[in-house]
């Protein structure tokens, strides 16, 4: 990857470059699937995790859980999860955007104080679209989505996945790059671009 294609990934759309890895292992909680979608869900966060050579964790002692994935068909449902409103502040403002959006997956993040990643939540209504769309490649996007905190428009015009022969899988570049974000030499968390040569600096190491 040229170090101009890794900064697009990070850079956001109000131009400020933001990288930021997860300061903590990642305990993954699913609501609104059944027990096989769970199962293909967790796996895949456990596989990304793994590339990542980050940690998974039964529980953790802050949260609980600490990485929530919600399914549902319509928005609305997400008002009437017990006590999701005190997870997320302006839950039915935010309800009431994503219908006026017509959007099917929402992402939100929280931050420790040194502006690591402590816990995420996302949401995705199965629209027709997502329908479509088999579970196993649902859920590695969604793990590969919430592992970084990418720029809003990183994958907009090319999907993180590709297809080999009947499988989809992670694209061997992007997994170079979530495995050298995590290299422990550099910052777990990073606003100056020159990070980009950082990292480009490390995929040619990690492949």
């Amino acid at each position: 990857m040229q170090t101009s294609d890794i900064e697009q990934l990070f850079i956001r759309s109000d131009g400020q470059y933001l990288c930021a890895r997860w300061g903590r292992p990642i305990v993954p909680v699913v609501f609104g699937v059944d027990d096989a979608t769970l199962s293909t869900v967790k796996g895949a966060i456990e596989a990304v995790v793994t590339l990542a050579n980050h940690k998974m964790a039964e529980t953790d002692p802050e949260l609980g859980a600490n990485l929530m994935v919600f399914f549902c068909r319509d928005w609305s449902e997400l008002l009437d999860v017990p006590n999701l409103d005190r997870l997320i502040e302006g839950l039915a403002p935010l309800v009431t955007r994503l219908h006026a959006a017509d959007a099917n997956q929402y992402r939100v993040f929280r931050f420790d104080a040194d502006n690591a990643i402590r816990a995420a939540f996302v949401f995705i209504r199965m629209d027709d679209a997502l329908s479509q769309v088999p579970a196993e490649t649902l859920a590695l996007s969604q793990a590969v989505q919430v592992i970084l905190l990418w720029s809003d428009t990183a994958f907009t015009e090319r999907s993180a996945l590709a297809v080999a022969g009947e499988t989809t899988i992670l694209r061997p570049e992007i997994g170079a790059l979530i495995r050298a974000a995590y290299d422990p030499v550099l910052p777990s968390v990073a606003t100056d671009p020159a990070h980009a040569l950082r990292l480009g600096a490390r995929i040619g190491e990690v492949q």
